[in-house]
């Protein structure tokens, strides 16, 4: 189920609001509880019905293991291999699903079998709540977590604002959240807020990035060579836009919606495509899988000693995780080694006090996210090459020296105004990346006055509209 669906919006959500507040206006906080783990789990089984029990297995699994690493005073070693064991599993798990086609390409290529896919189908959210009881159970192992019962942690897995995309909660900061008394009464300000939040969310996610996003996949899906720059740069930088939408639209509907229970999501986008280099790109970009990335990959690698070499090794380690947790596929492999790479040279040029004018920095930034972003929606390697080569294929545009780059440039205005509808959409999208503020500088000025309200409505008018051809969340192929 999807959020930006009338289904949803008009059905599921009021009951699911109607139902815990009525429980918690009897002062039936358990039952409240019970009410929304029962719709989160209802939620979840539209999408993926066939891995249901193994879904909920896997919650049973690692609250169990969770709560004993928690509490177990046997010898260091053997909890550290308990802890190693019941990570695998949870690895395997997701491996199994996620990699196990990629796994079986491999081999054929290797050892020339011909061995066929098993076309698993992905479960919808498994890369995310993986995560998520992963970080449980390190920081079980490492006595960071309190006397939890089952009732709350399986609340935290499941709550459904964030089950399926994210962003990627913290135990510590959602389930004293559950525990909070006052937390269960209704906070018409905190739904409000709620309602700003989602509607921006819809609004940039049906308005903004699924017209940008289905005209790029098209390009994506139908590529040949004799690419020439002007189409390869449209769509390339048409894909880098409207997947960012599609991305912190999902973020901004899931912190609203967390806002309707009285429950804070962490940001997770803050105008990345404002950064200056690809460090602060990455500390803007998808918050929350960076910070998971650097306090369970990047700290574990990165060792005493030569800090600065280590620093480059422990990216480069958390960029290869970060890589393939993305897809299966070489192309995602890469793609993160790229970043890595783009990381480690900005921490280098800061370290040496080499810092260059905001404009270009900016500039080089953007084509850097822009290329690298070629190469995570290629399906292979010879599609990212066709890409890459019609960047600078000019063999349409006559003359040489500044009048080859006058008509480029008249080349490429042709093309966005041929682009119609498309292209203006596309330039108000990176007008609004550029220069508008992000939605939490929106809301943290926020008010709850006639204005607001007004604005939030007009959004989710003109969402709901065109909620018949939603397009799914691109992180749903992930």
């Amino acid at each position: 189920m999807l959020f930006s669906t009338y289904k949803f919006v008009f059905l599921f959500l009021p009951i699911v609001i109607l139902g815990y507040y009525t429980f918690m206006g009897l002062r039936k906080p358990v039952y409240g509880k019970v009410w929304l783990v029962t719709a989160s789990l209802y939620f979840y089984a539209q999408g993926s019905i066939d891995f249901f029990p193994f879904f909920i297995g896997s919650i049973v699994f690692n609250y169990l293991a969770g709560t004993m690493l928690g509490r177990w005073e046997s010898q260091a070693f053997l909890r550290k291999v308990v802890l190693t064991i019941v990570v695998l599993a949870n690895v395997a798990l997701l491996g199994y699903y996620k990699y196990m086609d990629f796994f079986i390409d491999n081999v054929n290529l290797l050892m020339g079998t011909e061995y066929e896919h098993w076309n698993l189908v992905l479960p919808i959210g498994i890369s995310f709540f993986t995560f998520q009881q992963i970080a449980f159970l390190v920081d079980s192992y490492r006595r960071e977590t309190t006397e939890y019962n089952f009732l709350n942690y399986t609340l935290f897995v499941t709550f459904f604002p964030q089950l399926i995309v994210g962003p990627i909660v913290h135990h510590k900061e959602i389930i004293p959240q559950f525990e909070n008394p006052d937390n269960c009464r209704v906070n018409y300000e905190n739904i409000s807020r709620g309602l700003m939040f989602f509607a921006i969310g819809c609004a940039k996610k049906i308005l903004l990035s699924d017209p940008l996003t289905t005209d790029a996949q098209q390009f994506f899906n139908s590529l040949h060579d004799g690419i020439v720059f002007t189409e390869s740069w449209y769509h390339a930088i048409e894909y880098t836009i409207s997947y960012y939408f599609d991305l912190s639209g999902y973020a901004d509907m899931a912190i609203g919606l967390g806002c309707m229970f009285n429950i804070a999501i962490p940001q997770n986008f803050n105008s990345p495509y404002k950064a200056l280099n690809f460090q602060d790109y990455w500390r803007r970009w998808h918050i929350t899988l960076s910070r998971f990335l650097s306090a369970y990959v990047f700290r574990n690698v990165y060792k005493k000693g030569n800090r600065f070499r280590n620093y480059y090794i422990a990216t480069m380690a958390t960029f290869f995780v970060s890589g393939f947790w993305h897809g299966a596929g070489w192309t995602f492999v890469l793609w993160g080694l790229v970043n890595g790479l783009f990381v480690c040279i900005a921490a280098w040029r800061g370290r040496e006090g080499k810092k260059m004018h905001p404009a270009p920095a900016f500039v080089l930034t953007a084509i850097g996210v822009v290329w690298t972003r070629i190469l995570f929606v290629s399906n292979t390697f010879g599609d990212a090459w066709t890409v890459y080569k019609g960047l600078f294929n000019f063999s349409a545009v006559e003359g040489t020296g500044i009048d080859k780059i006058i008509s480029c440039g008249l080349e490429a205005v042709s093309y966005l105004m041929a682009q119609g509808r498309t292209g203006l959409l596309l330039l108000f999208a990176m007008c609004i990346c550029w220069f508008a503020p992000n939605t939490k500088q929106i809301m943290d000025k926020h008010e709850n006055h006639a204005l607001s309200l007004s604005f939030a409505f007009v959004l989710l008018f003109l969402s709901m509209i065109n909620m018949a051809k939603t397009v799914p969340f691109l992180y749903f192929q992930f």
